[in-house]
């Protein structure tokens, strides 16, 4: 489920549940994308996802699609992991609870990486799901970078 924009470049990276080295990783699909980090980074200094945790308490439409993408984010790790998950009690950005909302960027690389994550998929709604000028070709590698397992 790892994705690429049209310009080559990684979007969403999928990461498996322990690293290498023996270290669980719970977040399964890592945002490498500038462009869409700056809008989850601009939301969450926002306080948007303190908003979103308000409006999933008082919307029961949204509730039921938070607890399916948390459903479908957990299975998705499993399928990336391919084995013994010790973050198999997390779902995105390692939260325990499916219905707590902690980091936009994972809610923005889940919808981004096919799943219905309704909260990514208002995010990217905002704008261009990718930038028009390629600007990740000059970004260095990141550490998620280095331990990705493209499909």
């Amino acid at each position: 489920m790892a994705t690429r924009c049209s310009h080559g470049y990684p979007v969403v990276l999928a990461v498996a549940p322990v690293l290498e080295d023996g270290t669980p990783f719970p977040t399964t699909f890592w945002l490498a994308c500038p462009h869409l980090c700056s809008i989850a980074a601009a939301a969450e200094s926002a306080g948007e996802a303190s908003e979103w945790a308000t409006r999933i308490s008082g919307d029961p439409t949204l509730l039921v699609s938070v607890m399916i993408a948390d459903t479908l984010y957990r299975a998705a790790r499993a399928i990336e992991g391919g084995g013994e998950d010790s973050c198999a009690s997390v779902g995105c950005a390692g939260q325990a609870d499916p219905l707590a909302v902690k980091c936009l960027h994972a809610r923005i690389a889940a919808a981004r990486a096919g799943l219905p994550d309704p909260i990514g998929r208002a995010l990217l709604a905002r704008g261009p799901r990718e930038c028009l000028d390629a600007r990740c070709a000059d970004a260095a590698p990141t550490r998620a970078a280095d331990v990705i397992r493209e499909r």
